[in-house]
Order: C-alpha cells, then structure tokens, then sequence
C-alpha cells in the first residue's frame, strides 16, 4: 500500500474504532406524537446503551417541543435544535454546516435519519460530512404531497448506505416501483412497546368507560389513531350507523386529536349517532385504550405499518382493519384479524358484526394475533436486529 494511502486507512480506522461505543445520531422531523415519532423514541430509549452512544436532532421548526422530549430527557438522550423550517434558503444552509459540524466533532459513527424531510436534509449532508454509515428510513406506503419533495427523498435515499422499512411490502414496492437495489434495503419491523400496554385492572376499565360517557353495559367499538383525513373515521362512523338498528348498544371510542375531530362530531349528529360516539382527545394512556374495546378498528385509506393495531394486537384485542400498505403484513385475515376494503363501511359493519356476534371467534383471532406479536414482533427481537446491523454496517466501514 502506497504510504499516503496507509496514513488515510490509519485515519479511517481510527475514527471508527477510537472510542469504545458505536455513536449512532437520530434525526427527526418533529417531537409529536406520531407512528414514526413513537418508534425512533422508543428504539432509542432500548439500545444498548454500553455499546451505543444515541442523540438525536430535531429538525422542528422552533425548536423540540411536544409530549416526546421528557422522554428522551428522561432516558439520558440529548436532544439537539437544527429548526429547519425549508429546505432551502439561507438557512437551511446554515442547519447543514451545523449538522456537518456536529457529524465531525462527536465522531458520529451512524446517522440514522428516521422521517420523510430527515431524509432529505439528513442524508446530504451526513455524506458530505463523511459520516461512516448513514440510514434513510420509508416508513410510509404513499408518498406526501410535493413531487419536487418525493424526488427529493427519493434521491436522497439513493446516497443512503441503506433504507430502513418497516414492511415486506414496502420493501418490494421499493425494488419493483422505485428501482432500489435489494442489498440496499432492509426490514426492520415496528414492535410492540411493552412499556405502556401494562393490564388495566377491571375497576380502571369502569371508571375509564364512565369517564368517557359509554354505558356498563355497551358493546364498545374503538379507535386510537390521529385525526387526520388518512385515518377516514368517517368510514367508522358510516358503518356503525348501519349496525345501529342490530346492535342498539353499540358505543363507539374514538382516542386521538388532529383537524378532523369538528368535522367528525357533525359528521355523528348528522348519522344521528349523539350519544354513542365518544372523543376523548390525545391521552397519555391511549395505547393501554384499546383494553376498553370489544373490537379496535383502524379504516385508514394509507398506512405504512400502524403501531395502533400493533398495540392492540400485544393487548389480545380484536382487530378489524383496511387492508391498505404494510397493513396486511401485521394482520392475517382470518386469523389474527379481519381485513377489508378502505372507505367500504357496508363491508366494515359486516367484518364488526361478525366478530361481535362470535365472541368465541373474535377471542381466538385475539389470542392468535398476541402469540404473532409476542414471537415476532417483541422490542428484544427487533431491537437487536437494528443493532447487529448498525454493527455490520460499522465493521464494513
């Protein structure tokens, strides 16, 4: 080997290898409450921490705030500001030295960026930076809106080292529709976060349905999810207002915040559901919810893998769902739950009426869905996938 060669292998070498643990840098659209928000949380609070080092950026416009910063705080994870705002502009320019600047000086081993504009500013400037191993991630099945963004990601993606999903059929959507190379992506799936499904005690379930409004004696009909347009609660609403007349009980939860929840309530007076339709807002305990539920249902028109049916799913609650994106990777029609058609609520009451009149049923495809989570799906097993290959992707570096 040429010495001046040797002296930049010694130099590479040495960065990598100098200190003790992998330093590994999040980076991160927002601290709200969200799927892929919830999952890089949750990831970095179970890393082994005497072999990883974690941080994580933020890129939300005036700096990290939201009910996902204590949680780092409380994990020991430092949380730094890059308020990025666009992603162009003078600005944006100077985020970008800034992360350059902090990619060099900490030694980062691997920047992981975990959302959709991470992935954009991140990627760029993590190579220019010549960071060792850099992650894009494609947690989501359609792509949001902006053709200039999705090209965008989609080149961005391209510069990656790898590309996390969190979906078999996201995965091959990637290889047949976007042209990714099969060596460059990875499926690193979600996982059930054990830390907030603890057992709600009978008298917690009670006192939590009374809460809400929902009669002792109703069939309660469920749903955790924000309050957006994609989540079509619409749908939901549609089909319980075609159940009314067989079940006259029938009481419906919906868990979760966002713009649609005004449109949503006029939406149940006009069905002329008041009274059965119950909102409850965002809740700290929304995931330990669904244990209120006789049946949890998700009727979004896109999903990536939903981390609300994975909750359900730990819990041994039944589960009704769209089969749209990576959701039928997480759901067995048939077995570990019912899969139907998006935006068919005739074909929604059907699935929750068979489950409800077969409660024998509806348990067993429960059980089943529990035992899927607990041998697949369990934050062990996938956080120690994600480790061996930050670890392979540090030994090929």
């Amino acid at each position: 080997m040429h010495p001046a060669n040797a002296v930049v292998a010694a130099r590479q070498v040495s960065r990598v290898h100098s200190h003790k643990k992998t330093r590994v840098m999040f980076c991160i659209d927002n601290m709200q409450i969200g799927g892929t928000e919830l999952n890089a949380l949750r990831t970095a609070e179970r890393l082994n921490r005497t072999r990883f080092d974690v941080s994580v950026i933020c890129l939300q416009r005036g700096g990290p705030r939201g009910p996902l910063v204590a949680r780092y705080e409380a994990a020991g994870i430092p949380v730094i500001p890059l308020p990025l705002g666009k992603l162009y502009g003078v600005n944006a320019l100077r985020q970008g030295l800034r992360l350059a600047i902090l990619l060099r000086r900490q030694r980062v081993d691997i920047f992981h960026a975990h959302d959709f504009y991470s992935n954009i500013f991140g990627i760029c400037w993590a190579r220019l930076a010549g960071t060792p191993a850099v992650i894009a991630s494609r947690r989501w099945w359609t792509w949001p809106p902006g053709r200039v963004q999705r090209v965008l990601n989609r080149l961005a993606s391209r510069l990656a080292h790898r590309v996390l999903t969190n979906s078999p059929a996201i995965e091959e959507m990637l290889h047949r529709s976007e042209g990714f190379p099969r060596q460059q992506v990875v499926v690193i799936p979600n996982f059930a976060d054990d830390h907030t499904l603890a057992a709600l005690a009978p008298e917690q379930r009670v006192r939590l349905l009374r809460e809400f409004g929902v009669p002792a004696r109703a069939s309660v009909i469920g749903a955790v999810a924000g309050l957006n347009p994609v989540k079509d609660h619409a749908t939901l609403l549609r089909a319980v207002a075609l159940m009314r007349p067989r079940w006259p009980e029938l009481h419906v939860v919906i868990v979760g915040g966002g713009p649609c929840r005004c449109t949503l309530e006029t939406l149940a007076d006009r069905l002329d559901l008041g009274g059965r339709v119950h909102f409850t807002g965002i809740r700290h305990d929304g995931p330990r919810l669904h244990q209120l539920f006789d049946v949890s249902v998700l009727c979004s028109l896109s999903e990536g893998v939903p981390n609300t049916l994975l909750e359900a799913m730990a819990q041994a609650v039944p589960v009704v769902a769209t089969d749209v994106g990576g959701t039928r990777d997480l759901v067995s029609d048939g077995t570990t739950g019912l899969l139907v058609p998006p935006a068919a609520p005739e074909r929604l009451a059907a699935a929750l009426d068979a489950l409800l009149t077969n409660p024998a049923r509806a348990r067993a495809m429960a059980l089943a869905a529990q035992r899927h989570v607990r041998d697949h799906l369990s934050a062990g097993r996938v956080v120690a996938s994600l480790e061996a290959l930050y670890s392979d992707l540090v030994r090929q570096t």
